[in-house]
């Protein structure tokens, strides 16, 4: 063999095999090119691998894609809020929501200008942009803190004048979801939906002086869905998000992986038949993959308390998913995934004042619970929750709450008859049958289905931020 002038060593590490053994298989190579059949396996592969990662990094903008459409079915944006007057129960179709509070929901658009929105007191809220990012709290843990008053909503283009005696929230999108939690005083559900219904108020800043009537809808028992899709529609419910909103409002990073599967602004989303199988695969898989980040995590980082099934939603106590400044992918998707809403009330320490979750998905032997079992929670005395605690339970196939015989899949400080321990403790039972004797403190489940708790600390108290109150493991009971 000749040996040109110019030859140098070459190291093995920076040459391509003739041959590579892949999860895709054999791929193939001629000095360094390709062959045919494995340029069409990378590329199935890549297409296949940001599908993926664009159902996990989209989970927020489908989700609120979804709660748009659910709320439109009321009436149209700006104009209709949903309400829940005599509470949530099991026929509503919406993320992990609780069955203490009365829910406020509407969908804000500011493409026609700013928004006032007049909150009233002893509310908790928050308002979303359309990829689900915070733009600011209302109510309780709001500006006004607690006492009620006037916000104003401003779109991503204004330049305009801002008005005085207003708080002042800018989003980085046209769509915005409100959400308001009413809390109920001395059991008196319909005191806290007639609050809500005289005094909070939407209308565009350009009608302040003669404000138009805000509608509201009472969704209490009504079925709606706000779920969004877990197969290839999925991408279907992202489309109009990266369509109606600016460019900028997502980051370079995110509009590219979009525009790689098709999801581009200003352009038809068109997948070919190849293209629209390998979604379909994508979104199968994205939905795998959520599902085990939730119901499996496996940054220890999730688990609040050591060999313990308890969960946060929030890893780190971070609504932005960034501890020491770097975005925990899988933190955000988890979130994303089973609830509904962002806001640093919600995450962050604040003794007295917002809210707190822990989330149960397996019993204290690291088994998924089972709707065909019975089991005892104990939640020691003194729950440390100045306004209430609660437990709600939920189906994980919708992470929506469990459909059963119980309007009200759910127990809490504010159910009359719930028997507490005289050490202050309660113990709540779950299974197919209550236990003789336990009834008021039972929650029904289903043979054949699994289930999952959330345990709710409204007002939270130290004692549970230091670790000091632990609750008890969801333990088999014969």
């Amino acid at each position: 063999m000749s040996t040109y002038k110019m030859v140098t060593d070459i190291p093995p590490s920076i040459t391509t095999p003739n041959s590579v053994e892949t999860r895709l298989g054999t791929l193939r190579f001629f000095d360094g090119l390709p062959d045919e059949a494995t340029v069409q396996k990378v590329y199935d592969n890549l297409d296949f691998q940001r599908a993926v990662q664009a159902f996990l990094t989209a989970l927020p903008a489908a989700s609120l894609s979804a709660t748009r459409a659910g709320i439109r079915t009321f009436g149209p944006d700006n104009q209709t809020m949903l309400i829940t007057e005599s509470l949530m129960d099991s026929h509503t179709l919406l993320l992990t929501a609780n069955t203490e509070t009365i829910y406020t929901l509407g969908w804000l658009d500011t493409k026609a200008g700013p928004l006032v929105i007049e909150v009233p007191p002893r509310a908790l809220g928050m308002i979303d942009d359309f990829w689900q990012r915070y733009v600011g709290d209302v109510g309780n843990a709001g500006p006004d803190r607690g006492q009620g008053g006037k916000y104003l909503l401003l779109p991503p283009d204004h330049s305009g004048d801002v008005p005085a005696g207003y708080f002042v929230l800018r989003s980085r999108t046209y769509g915005n979801l409100l959400g308001v939690r009413a809390f109920i005083v001395g059991g008196d559900v319909r005191a806290a939906a007639d609050s809500v219904k005289s005094q909070l108020r939407i209308y565009p800043l350009a009608e302040a002086a003669d404000p138009p009537e805000t509608s509201f809808v009472n969704i209490s028992g009504a079925w709606f869905n706000t779920i969004h899709a877990n197969d290839v529609t999925f991408f279907d419910e992202v489309v109009p998000v990266v369509q109606e909103e600016p460019l900028e409002a997502t980051d370079p990073e995110v509009r590219g992986l979009l525009a790689a599967i098709g999801i581009r602004k200003g352009t038809p989303f068109a997948p070919d038949d190849r293209m629209r199988s390998i979604l379909a695969e994508g979104a199968a898989v994205g939905n795998a993959t959520a599902r085990a980040l939730v119901f499996s995590a496996r940054n220890q980082d999730a688990y609040y308390y050591p060999d313990s099934a308890w969960q946060l939603v929030w890893i780190g106590n971070d609504y932005q998913f960034s501890p020491g400044g770097v975005l925990d992918l899988d933190a955000r998707a988890l979130f994303y995934y089973m609830g509904l809403g962002i806001s640093p009330a919600m995450a962050v320490k604040m003794v007295g004042i917002g809210s707190q979750y822990g989330m149960a998905y397996h019993d204290g032997a690291g088994q998924y619970l089972n709707g065909g079992k019975s089991y005892r929670l104990r939640l020691p005395g003194p729950i440390p929750a100045k306004d209430f605690w609660s437990i709600v339970v939920y189906d994980p196939q919708t992470r929506t709450m469990l459909q059963t015989d119980q309007q009200f899949p759910s127990l809490s400080s504010q159910k009359p008859d719930i028997a507490v321990n005289p050490d202050a403790a309660v113990d709540i039972y779950f299974g197919p049958e209550a236990p003789a004797g336990q009834e008021a403190n039972w929650i029904q489940t289903i043979p054949g289905k699994g289930w999952f708790v959330a345990l709710r600390l409204y007002g939270p108290l130290e004692p549970w931020f230091d670790k000091s109150w632990r609750p008890g493991e969801i333990e088999l009971v014969s």
